[in-house]
């Protein structure tokens, strides 16, 4: 299941309170751990999706995040994995002026064109067979990558997969440094 955190405040008097957390599971095999609330990243993509739920299988079932908090009757989460943060947001087939002002073009598949998402990961080898078994196709790797960053190199092992609307996503586990040659 993909437990979902919902903070509320409860207003017992004027005095202000503590957020209290609490779990619900919503449908579907969402496989994922309950996440505590702390402070968000300086970053955040926020993704615009043509299906939540479709999304949110993916993005939950599949490469393991745990929705943070979410506002279904607007179809939005706020995702995270290990300190990796993304919001997904269900397209509106009819916008408001507002809602338009934040597509600066046709939204066409594959969305994200010229992006891709890198998301550290601790253990690529289960990913790669946890996409493999959900019948995920793999656009590359995995692979051994060294990135030269000044006098030294960073070792990753990575892989490129799509999501359900076409986003390119990275998944990276880091292996090392070593002197660059």
């Amino acid at each position: 299941m993909c437990y979902q955190n919902r903070t509320t405040a409860k207003a017992t008097d004027n005095r202000a309170t503590r957020p209290v957390l609490i779990l619900s599971r919503p449908q579907g095999n969402l496989n994922v751990m309950p996440i505590e609330p702390r402070s968000r990243a300086r970053l955040v993509p926020e993704l615009l999706v043509s299906d939540i739920a479709i999304s949110l299988r993916f993005w939950c079932g599949i490469l393991g995040f745990a929705i943070k908090y979410d506002r279904p009757e607007e179809g939005f989460a706020y995702l995270e994995l290990a300190g990796a943060e993304v919001m997904l947001e269900q397209r509106a087939p009819v916008r408001t002026e507002r809602e338009a002002a934040w597509e600066t073009g046709p939204m066409e598949r594959p969305f994200g064109r010229g992006i891709n998402l890198e998301i550290q990961v601790d253990d690529l080898t289960w990913h790669t067979a946890h996409l493999e078994s959900a019948g995920v196709a793999l656009r590359l790797g995995p692979e051994e990558k060294w990135y030269r960053i000044g006098y030294n190199e960073t070792g990753a092992r990575q892989l490129l997969v799509q999501d359900p609307d076409g986003y390119l996503i990275r998944l990276q586990q880091t292996i090392g440094m070593r002197p660059a040659m």
